[in-house]
């Protein structure tokens, strides 16, 4: 067989199944009677790139050393791919070694192996050794080490490859600057990835996705709704996964009607075959208090994994709908999906919100026993929470105390909400001490204790906790609150008048505390403000920004609208 014939075979035969593997074997060994040529390297090259089978890449590696191909650079290159990805990676870096004139593409290849085994320091150290050999990356070999940055969150190691990245001029190579985007966004710097995003001369629709969804994975909704929009305006057409990041956006604000707009320019055949999409409408529906809505996505989904499942079933639990999901976690049982601990959670909020303490304590057990799932931080919360609001504060307490990991703050929080609920101030008092040491930057809690201190009438308890607070410079932020009207999402701070119908928005509270007074309506003051008299904690309470959102919604839509606060 000539060496064109034999390049031809090489090129149209794969290895695949246990079945053709000797016939397939046979047509490599015919290369033996080739001349080494470089384009005949090539082929073997290619031949042996997708290759995970270890077994036949041994016997392959073989036939390499046999075929006189054992420093052919782009078939070692090969054969260091093939022992990454099969999660050799010594095999593959004693491989690596034995090159004698490394190319780009196997440094890469290396790099890539390191990153495909989760040792994502490995392989930013990889890196580091490329350049000082003189060589210079591709962008694919960045793109890659950025991805190592972002799997350790490591935001430092990214700066520095972006700075070399300038450097080279490379920032204007639409994947490295989308890379560079991703990176910062998954790194929390919303900042730079912005600047990296407003300097690139070219958006591709990934460039778009990843800025979008950055905001939102950032707490950032509303910059990310807005980036939507200006995306919609210079007529880039959304796929489906910038839809998801918009779509958690605006169920973060509570945005129904934005949210339905964005989804509807997407094929709807998108949403039902697409699990994660589906499971983003579905919460945005469940979210929004549109639980039919969510039910009717949730039916027509083609496919249905567990994600899916578990959406649907913490919708349900989040909108009362609490036996029900009951019945579709029996349902999951049945069909054979394996419950996670995200499906517990779901399960464990409703049953907190129905207040069924026995069925919460049934799941919570089962996790270990039945499902061998092991209770994380986030289960035991929410059986405190249940605990709590049901009045078994003592037992909420003794769980905390006997829990296998350390109390967060979520847990600790979840105890001091029901200590707010019974009243019990000597218990929060311990619970609010615990949580000042767990976030000593957290305003939130100083203001609790001191507003717990002038309760109990320990005026200067109260006032040592608001003088702490100063000498550290905490201060409180604002509360915060969004309603969206006619697609035009609005947001209120507590005693805010800088709103255009601020007027008529306190002219509307004004008439719903008078009518709320006469029909018997008593604010609760004890948690408010301290040292300060009842009328005037009376005007700050009628002041709360989730107040000032349902009065514009009252005043700004017709009496059946349905009205979405989101605090």
């Amino acid at each position: 067989m000539n060496a064109r014939k034999a390049n031809i075979v090489l090129n149209v035969e794969g290895v695949g199944d246990q079945e053709t593997h000797t016939p397939r074997l046979q047509l490599i060994q015919t290369s033996q009677a080739c001349s080494r040529s470089h384009s005949s390297s090539r082929s073997l090259s290619r031949q042996l790139s997708p290759q995970h089978d270890l077994e036949l890449g041994v016997k392959i590696h073989t036939l390499v050393v046999k075929a006189g191909f054992d420093y052919d650079v782009f078939v070692k290159t090969s054969l260091v791919c093939l022992y990454a990805k099969c999660g050799f990676l010594e095999d593959a870096h004693k491989v690596f070694g034995d090159i004698p004139e490394k190319n780009v593409v196997s440094w890469t290849a290396i790099i890539s192996g390191y990153i495909g085994v989760g040792k994502s320091r490995e392989a930013i150290d990889m890196f580091r050794r490329l350049l000082e050999t003189n060589l210079v990356p591709d962008s694919f070999t960045v793109v890659r080490v950025l991805s190592a940055c972002t799997q350790l969150g490591d935001k430092n190691c990214g700066e520095w490859i972006h700075k070399w990245i300038m450097e080279m001029g490379m920032v204007r190579n639409v994947f490295v600057a989308t890379s560079l985007v991703d990176m910062y966004a998954k790194c929390g710097n919303m900042e730079k990835a912005r600047g990296v995003f407003d300097g690139m001369p070219e958006k591709d629709i990934v460039t778009w996705g990843a800025m979008n969804q950055g905001y939102a994975l950032n707490g950032l909704p509303r910059e990310a709704m807005d980036l939507f929009l200006q995306m919609h305006r210079e007529n880039v057409k959304p796929d489906c996964y910038t839809v998801v990041g918009v779509l958690s956006a605006c169920t973060r604000l509570g945005a129904l009607d934005l949210g339905e707009w964005a989804s509807e320019l997407v094929d709807r055949n998108e949403f039902l075959c697409n699990p994660v999409v589906g499971t983003a409408l579905i919460d945005l529906y469940a979210k929004c208090g549109s639980m039919a809505q969510a039910w009717e996505v949730f039916k027509g989904m083609k496919e249905k994994d567990r994600v899916v499942w578990n959406a649907i079933i913490s919708g349900l639990a989040m909108n009362g709908y609490v036996k029900i999901s009951f019945g579709l976690f029996g349902q999951v049982e049945k069909i054979g999906i394996k419950p996670d601990g995200n499906t517990f959670i779901a399960l464990l909020c409703g049953c907190t919100h129905a207040g069924l303490v026995d069925e919460g304590r049934q799941y919570f057990n089962s996790m270990d026993r039945v499902f061998s799932l092991t209770p994380t931080v986030e289960h035991y919360g929410c059986m405190v929470d249940l605990l709590g609001r049901a009045g078994l504060l003592d037992e909420a307490h003794q769980m905390i105390r006997n829990m296998p990991m350390e109390a967060n703050a979520i847990v600790w929080g979840a105890l001091l909400g029901a200590c707010r609920i019974h009243r019990d101030t000597q218990l929060a008092e311990l619970v609010l001490k615990q949580l000042i040491d767990l976030e000593p930057w957290n305003s939130g809690n100083y203001v609790l204790l001191s507003n717990i201190y002038s309760t109990n009438l320990k005026w200067d308890e109260a006032a040592k906790i608001r003088l702490s607070m100063n000498e550290k410079g905490i201060q409180k932020p604002p509360g915060c609150s969004w309603i969206e009207v006619d697609g035009i999402v609005h947001e209120f701070l507590v005693g805010d008048k800088y709103h255009p119908l601020s007027e008529k928005i306190y002219a509307k509270l004004d008439e719903l505390t008078k009518q709320m007074k006469v029909a018997g309506y008593i604010p609760t003051t004890d948690y408010a403000l301290f040292d300060i008299e009842e009328e005037e904690k009376e005007h700050f309470l009628g002041c709360h920004s989730e107040k000032l959102a349902i009065a514009f919604g009252l005043i700004s839509t017709p009496p059946t609208t349905v009205i979405r606060v989101v605090k």
